[in-house]
């Protein structure tokens, strides 16, 4: 009898072949990509720091999620250095952001709320369902974990967007959009730390 579905696969190659883990990251790259133009776009035109870094957030797991694909099936040597890149990502994200965040602040801004409520929730809902469905794959390995990782990220950083709106619009003032702006890079150089350990052991062991 084959193994049960709700088992956690092993961290070896056969799981980056397996078609359902190639089918979710090409949903979870198609939802990101697309999910990267409407944030964008509708960052900008709400002056949100905070929908703009999610929206490059966005784009930064698109990009993992097709060097994920990429390495499926090769040795574990490659996918922890895939994983190396995808975890200095992540780092970059992370410093790009609380720098342009301290920007906003010093230059000023005034985010609309009503767009970053809106959107934010859509973003949730497209990370939530992608998180759910590499929840199995968890365990894996530096290049399965950081894939997981980012969308774990994302769905909590989607819920401070969602609290930033409602601050925005109870204060009248940018501070909450700044702030959670500067927690998803917080979120993000969490993140790539705990997938640069998890390279490192695997190559230490290759």
């Amino acid at each position: 009898m084959g193994k049960s579905c709700c088992q956690t696969p092993e961290p070896d190659g056969h799981a980056h072949n397996n078609p359902r883990w190639r089918l979710i990251l090409w949903i979870a790259l198609i939802a990101n990509a697309a999910m990267f133009v409407v944030e964008i776009v509708a960052g900008l035109a709400a002056d949100s720091r905070a929908l703009q870094a999610d929206a490059l957030d966005f784009f930064g797991d698109a990009a993992n999620y097709a060097i994920s694909l990429g390495v499926a099936g090769l040795a574990l040597s490659w996918r922890a250095k895939a994983a190396l890149v995808k975890a200095a990502t992540m780092l970059v994200f992370g410093l790009w952001v609380i720098g342009y965040a301290v920007y906003g602040l010093v230059a000023g801004s005034n985010p609309e709320p009503q767009t970053m409520g809106v959107i934010g929730t859509l973003a949730l809902v497209v990370n939530v369902i992608v998180a759910l469905m590499l929840f199995r794959y968890r365990e894996g390995d530096a290049n399965m974990r950081s894939v997981w990782i980012c969308s774990r990220n994302d769905a909590i950083g989607n819920i401070a967007v969602l609290g930033a709106a409602l601050g925005v619009f109870g204060t009248g003032q940018a501070w909450p959009d700044l702030l959670v702006a500067a927690i998803m890079a917080g979120l993000a150089i969490w993140g790539s730390v705990e997938v640069f350990g998890e390279a490192r052991r695997e190559l230490a062991h290759g």
